[in-house]
């Protein structure tokens, strides 16, 4: 079988709460920030907000995005290290009812829980226990699956323990080996600021396309707006997309920039925008598409996750795609 998009990250089973920001406090944890935690951390913010969970499904950065792209028609795979426990059943049913293939038989460990408090203002502070999803490694990845995609899309997140980054290398490898373009999600400024050399080096000998937010970018090329920062990434890929949230987004392939427009709406949860924006840059792209209808739908898609609770959409109307 052959696939659009060939997706790795690390899968997490998100459960989101909605919280004051008074209840946010008592955690301690920073507004709107991405805070690694251990299993006994994360068993203590469950239980300190069980009360205020609206809801709980499969998740995590990459996935949240082949499901994109399979909701708007593609053909998505997922790799990513499960635990065999309940979370691990319940993630894995759940990829596969929303129409995307797990390729990694799962392993030893706890399934990993992303923990997502959202504020009154629609601001999201994540809070990330990794578990099972950090033993990820080469003989992971099924390279078969890999061969018959278009593209490889890789987050910034697996950049972690050298287990993760030695399957993100192979993976890459191999992609070019057969043909695959690459595609990376810088994910998140935390990942870039531990990570930015490394992260320059493997966009620069391995990364075709690569994605960001404004700061991501910005921190990455050490430039001061979008704008620059574009145009900086002509010295290290191919293509790149910058999102810059009420502002749009700009989309550049070679050393044509493309500006896109915001959608406008009232923002109810940010999480999963991104996440969002990415299924339709990939998807436009492996469809044919040109990047100013490409980047159309991802600026729509990324509006319509903003605008609802969760960090993805229970569903996409393909008229409304067709019609962008």
């Amino acid at each position: 079988m052959s696939y659009d998009v060939f997706g790795m990250c690390n899968p997490l089973y998100d459960i989101q709460a909605e919280v004051t920001d008074a209840v946010l406090k008592t955690t301690g944890y920073d507004k709107g920030g991405m805070s690694l935690i251990d299993e006994d951390q994360q068993k203590a913010l469950v239980g300190a907000i069980y009360e205020q969970i609206v809801n709980a499904e499969p998740g995590g950065s990459g996935a949240n995005t082949m499901i994109g792209v399979a909701q708007l028609g593609g053909k998505a795979c997922f790799t990513g290290k499960l635990a065999s426990d309940e979370h691990g059943s319940l993630y894995a049913g759940g990829l596969s009812d929303k129409g995307v293939r797990l390729t990694t038989q799962a392993g030893k460990g706890v399934t990993g829980i992303s923990v997502v408090l959202i504020t009154p203002d629609a601001e999201r502070t994540m809070c990330t226990f990794l578990g099972a999803s950090r033993e990820l490694g080469p003989n992971d990845i099924d390279i078969d699956a890999l061969a018959a995609s278009k593209y490889l899309y890789v987050t910034g997140y697996l950049w972690d323990t050298d287990s993760q980054k030695a399957a993100v290398l192979h993976a890459m490898t191999t992609a070019r080996t057969h043909g695959v373009r690459v595609s990376l999600s810088l994910s998140d400024p935390f990942c870039v600021l531990r990570h930015r050399d490394e992260f320059r080096q493997i966009i620069a000998e391995h990364v075709d396309l690569l994605f960001g937010n404004a700061e991501e970018m910005q921190e990455l090329t050490n430039t001061s707006t979008p704008e620059d920062a574009i145009r900086a990434t002509e010295e290290i890929c191919d293509m790149a997309a910058i999102t810059c949230g009420a502002a749009g987004s700009l989309i550049r392939s070679g050393s044509s920039v493309i500006a896109i427009p915001a959608y406008e709406v009232t923002p109810v949860d940010t999480t999963g925008a991104g996440d969002m924006y990415a299924s339709g840059i990939l998807y436009g792209i492996t469809a044919g598409l040109p990047l100013d209808k490409t980047g159309r739908i991802a600026s729509y898609l990324a509006s319509r996750v903003v605008s609802s609770l969760g960090p993805r959409l229970k569903a996409i109307d393909l008229e409304i795609i067709r019609d962008l």
